[in-house]
C-alpha cells in the first residue's frame, strides 16, 4: 500500500487494508461474496486469503455475528 508522507495511516482507518480469507466448502460456501458500501463495491473469493479495506472486513464481521445469534435464535425456539 502506497501512501504519501502527509497521508497517514491509523489502526482505526477505514480504508487500510486488512488481510481476510472467507471460510470455503464444496456446498454452501463455495460461490465468491459480493459486498457493497456506499456504493463501493467487492466481490471476495473464498479459501483465499485477500486484502480488503477496514470496513469492508467490518461488514462481513457483523454479517457473521448476525448469523450466528439467527442459528441460536432459531435452535433456541425449536427445543
Amino acid at each position: 500500500m502506497a501512501t504519501s508522507k502527509t497521508e497517514t495511516k491509523t489502526a482505526n482507518d477505514p480504508d487500510e487494508l486488512v488481510k481476510i480469507k472467507l471460510f470455503k466448502d464444496n456446498e454452501k460456501y463455495k460461490d465468491d461474496v459480493f459486498v457493497a458500501v456506499n456504493g463501493r463495491s467487492f466481490v471476495i473469493k473464498r479459501g483465499v486469503e485477500v486484502e480488503v479495506p477496514r470496513y469492508i472486513a467490518e461488514v462481513l464481521d457483523h454479517q457473521q455475528k448476525m448469523d450466528n445469534r439467527v442459528s441460536d435464535a432459531v435452535a433456541a425456539a425449536m427445543q
